[in-house]
């Protein structure tokens, strides 16, 4: 996914940009980095961290650096900041986001013969140049994001540092959020709101959909492109991956994952002995459960936090379950002799869950029953980077649709609709998969009603394969 965090500041702002970045770790799988500028110029550092902390990885470099404007980024895959001497100047910039349709920009660029490229692995151009190189063929930043929102299928916001401040943009429909922070002397941009409390920033304003704004230590904010109408904010940053603390479009996350727990228990009557969640991100959404059912939250398995990162991080199978494995310790008391209800922001491919689920008869478990905070997965999103699975059929859904059709070209619409016969025989089919005694998914529904905004203003594509209006129809 990734996430970023930048600082225009009357003093040094290094502190404040080291702190902020690494409050977007949990977004991140591979890489790390910090741009800055003083009355020397740039000064840039780029790391490696998919098996040591950010932290640990940026602490020489920070005392190294000082300037009183900066961008930083936990980054996906592909190397950031990355800095550009371009008619404008030399400027820095970071992105987040997913570029659909590189092939016909690189071929478009090409043709006029203005540009070329770094490569990452496997030929892949880096995005955040590729957006670098549209912007370029504007006569102004601004004007050159407006042409990335126009030009690109997929998603994308972004930081851009000058030698007069940062230019933040979100999204041209807003699928990742980009909040605005002030505090005295200073001015941060983050895709987190967690990121500001503990530095002392209030929240001062969220970008809209598309909205450009310029952000200097002396002049505070200056919109440069208005805000759009439509909104299509992805409704995973709720169920998944955003962290507890945030709040996006004024909704905070954690309130949200209560009341997904709160709707599953509404609509279930089974028989337990207590109710857990999956750690992290399933905790809240069991709590929400447990409180309206009125039983017991329990912690049967205890996460192993010092040295094991998250399990969707690394990018072969084998070593995404054993770092699923090693960091969940189960406890025996607890689980021996019991029915357990485990809640879980969703079910992806669902190969680290079966072992999961495994462990759990082996100590001792007499049921084991799911429910997920969110509607099967069905569709690969098209739009963010919070997967890279290689084929939608990874994902549980599709396989089991896959093997009740015997092929994946198939109408998908049946197995969407919660009431259908080839919906239940879809869920029968992961359960069994699973080896769960029990698998009940949240309704998109009650999902919606939980985070709270209208439908409309969400991205639900990966459960219903629907394009909203003013978003490519080609993807």
């Amino acid at each position: 996914m990734g996430g970023f965090f930048g600082v225009v500041s009357k003093n040094d702002c290094i502190p404040d940009l080291f702190y902020g970045t690494d409050y977007h770790s949990h977004l991140g799988t591979k890489r790390g980095g910090l741009a800055v500028h003083n009355s020397k110029g740039f000064i840039r550092y780029i790391h490696d961290i998919s098996n040591t902390p950010f932290r640990s990885k940026f602490e020489e470099d920070i005392g190294k650096m000082h300037g009183n404007k900066g961008i930083g980024i936990i980054s996906d895959f592909e190397d950031q900041p990355i800095l550009i001497c371009s008619h404008f100047g030399t400027y820095a910039i970071v992105t987040v986001g997913v570029i659909q349709n590189t092939e016909t920009i690189l071929k478009d660029i090409f043709k006029k013969n203005s540009a070329h490229f770094s490569e990452l692995n496997e030929g892949e151009v880096n995005p955040t140049e590729l957006v670098a190189s549209i912007i370029d063929q504007e006569a102004t930043i601004e004007n050159g994001i407006k042409r990335v929102h126009e030009t690109i299928e997929g998603s994308c916001s972004m930081l851009v540092l000058t030698t007069k401040g940062i230019y933040a943009a979100r999204d041209k429909l807003g699928r990742t959020p980009v909040i605005v922070g002030e505090k005295e002397g200073a001015f941060s941009v983050t895709f987190e709101t967690s990121a500001l409390p503990n530095l002392n920033y209030n929240v001062k304003q969220e970008l809209g959909p598309g909205e450009v704004v310029f952000l200097t230590e002396e002049e505070g904010i200056e919109r440069k492109i208005p805000p759009g109408d439509q909104l299509q904010i992805c409704s995973f940053l709720w169920i998944y991956y955003g962290y507890p603390s945030s709040s996006y479009e004024g909704i905070n996350v954690e309130a949200v994952r209560n009341r997904c727990g709160v709707f599953l228990a509404k609509n279930d009557n089974v028989e337990v002995d207590f109710v857990a969640g999956i750690p992290d991100s399933g905790i809240a959404h069991a709590i929400g459960y447990a409180h309206y059912a009125k039983l017991p939250y329990r912690r049967p398995f205890v996460k192993y936090t010092p040295t094991w990162p998250r399990s969707f991080m690394p990018q072969v199978q084998d070593k995404r379950d054993l770092v699923a494995k090693m960091k969940l310790i189960p406890i025996k008391d607890i689980i021996h002799g019991s029915r357990l209800l485990f809640c879980e922001d969703s079910i992806v491919r669902g190969t680290q869950l079966k072992d999961t689920i495994s462990r759990l008869y082996e100590c001792g478990a007499l049921e084991v029953h799911m429910r997920p905070a969110c509607p099967p997965l069905v569709f690969g999103c098209k739009y963010l980077n919070f997967s890279r699975s290689r084929s939608e059929l990874d994902l549980a859904g599709r396989r089991a649709v896959k093997e009740i059709e015997g092929t994946d070209l198939v109408d998908l619409e049946p197995y969407i609709d919660s009431k259908s016969d080839k919906y239940c025989s879809m869920i029968e089919r992961i359960q069994n998969r699973l080896g769960l005694t029990s698998l009940k998914y949240q309704t998109m529904p009650d999902m919606v009603e939980a985070i709270g905004l209208p439908k409309g203003r969400l991205c639900t594509y990966c459960f219903d394969g629907v394009i909203k209006p003013g978003a490519p129809d080609n993807l």
